[in-house]
């Protein structure tokens, strides 16, 4: 179930994965490089519903206008704020989130939206190669709970780069877009669900409040 939703920079698209008895709803948005196709997004999207989460992805307008490149980091934060409305609407928390260039704007607009939670994916912490380029500020900054899922070999920060007392699930020998090699001695398949378990477990830690009855 997909719905248009105007902003500032252009129609956003927010597809809906329904939860029979909705406890929360995920709000879900991509990275720079890619769309609400990415395996992790889509893995949440197949399984929290059932779990009594709802999942919204979302594209952003440069997605929807078929643009290669996404616009400033500005642009992006007015988007995501101002189709915050429509993901609010069910009455139930809602937990920002995405991955990547997703996780950031998630993190910088928590406080103006008034969102539940932080589920980071992939966590930019700094550029490859750049660890002098940190961001950590926007994360910490968020004003609310936040999960880190980072890839053990993400070159955009590893696990040990956050500092201590981050809430953070590591995804073992995964790269930026949770790839595992085929030395990690398990699957791709493996890797995705061992994190959405533990995504889940997060959620329904965080909002043990919510009733039923999403529509």
């Amino acid at each position: 179930m997909s719905r248009i939703v105007d902003t500032p920079a252009g129609p956003a698209r927010v597809t809906w994965h329904v939860a029979a008895e909705a406890r929360a709803v995920l709000a879900l948005g991509h990275g720079a490089g890619g769309g609400i196709e990415a395996p992790d997004l889509q893995a949440l999207a197949d399984a929290l519903p059932a779990l009594g989460t709802t999942v919204a992805l979302v594209e952003q307008p440069w997605r929807v206008a078929g643009k290669r490149v996404a616009p400033a980091p500005r642009t992006l934060d007015a988007a995501w704020t101002a189709l915050w409305p429509a993901l609010a609407e069910r009455g139930l928390p809602v937990v920002a989130g995405g991955r990547s260039a997703g996780a950031r704007v998630a993190c910088r607009t928590a406080r103006a939206t008034g969102a539940h939670a932080v589920l980071a994916l992939s966590f930019p912490l700094h550029p490859p190669g750049r660890p002098e380029r940190s961001r950590l500020d926007e994360l910490t900054g968020a004003g609310v709970p936040v999960l880190v899922v980072q890839g053990g070999r993400d070159p955009f920060g590893r696990p040990a780069e956050f500092p201590p007392g981050t809430e953070l699930v590591e995804v073992p020998e995964a790269d930026h877009g949770f790839a595992v090699p085929k030395r990690a001695g398990f699957s791709q398949a493996e890797a995705l669900a061992a994190a959405v378990a533990a995504i889940a477990g997060w959620l329904d830690a965080r909002t043990p409040e919510a009733g039923g009855g999403a529509g």
